[in-house]
Order: structure tokens, then C-alpha cells, then sequence
């Protein structure tokens, strides 16, 4: 990558829209780059492998705050055992949710199953969203 270059060129190389890079930037995710006599933003390679550590973590469902602190603890900052730490929670949160998600999973395979498909009005499924809580 050229040594300064704009928010478009950044956005191709790492994948992230334009809009988020803006968002990454207002929310101190990214650093606030130095602006050209034009006023258009300049990034270096620092920024786009930081922007491309945080799209990455993203896409494993790391939280912003939890970014905040794995870049915290980037680049020599942080110990690999506070990392470790903190992706074994996160990995715990992970399993809760797929967990979750069988269990939806069998919850709505049931319903669907007791419903006839007919022309009838009554309609288990119906039945079901509607039902209170204790009845589900």
C-alpha cells in the first residue's frame, strides 16, 4: 500500500465499508488519521492491519469492548495468558449460544411438526407464540 492513502483504498484493502471505518474512528477503535491539505483522510499500513485485526475479531463475535482490550493487549502491551483468558470467555459465551440456538432449534422443529398445513383457521403454531410463558 502506498504510505498515506484515503478511506476508499483503505476500505478495498481490508474489506471494511467506508461507513464503519468512520464509525471505528469516532468510537476511538481506530485512530483518528492525519488529514491531506484537501482535508481527505490518510492511512498507513498501521491502520489497515489494525483495521484488519478488528474486522477479523469481529467476525469471530468478539464485542467492541472486548476489541478494545485484545488491542490493548496487542503489540507487546499485554501478556498471551490475559489474552488467552479473555478468548476462553468469550469462547464460553459462544458455546451459550449455539446451546441457545438448539434449543431453539428443537423448539420450532416441534411446533412446525404439529401443524396440519391445511386450510383450517386454528393453527398450533399460532397457538404456540401466543401461549404465556409457563405454557410453552
Amino acid at each position: 500500500m502506498d504510505p498515506d492513502f484515503t478511506i476508499g483504498r483503505l476500505s478495498q484493502q481490508t474489506g471494511v465499508n467506508i461507513e464503519t471505518v468512520r464509525y471505528y474512528e469516532r468510537i476511538g477503535l481506530l485512530p483518528k488519521p492525519p488529514r491531506s491539505d484537501g482535508g481527505r483522510r490518510l492511512y498507513d499500513g498501521d491502520d489497515a492491519r489494525r483495521l484488519s485485526f478488528i474486522r477479523r475479531s469481529r467476525e469471530l463475535g468478539f464485542s467492541i469492548d472486548e476489541i478494545r482490550a485484545l488491542l490493548a493487549l496487542s503489540g507487546g502491551k499485554g501478556r498471551c495468558a490475559d489474552v488467552h483468558a479473555l478468548t476462553v470467555r468469550h469462547l464460553g459465551d459462544v458455546r451459550a449460544k449455539i446451546a441457545d440456538l438448539r434449543k431453539l432449534e428443537r423448539t420450532l422443529a416441534r411446533t412446525a411438526q404439529r401443524c396440519a398445513r391445511d386450510a383450517s383457521p386454528e393453527c398450533p403454531i399460532i397457538e404456540a407464540l401466543s401461549a404465556p410463558k409457563e405454557q410453552r
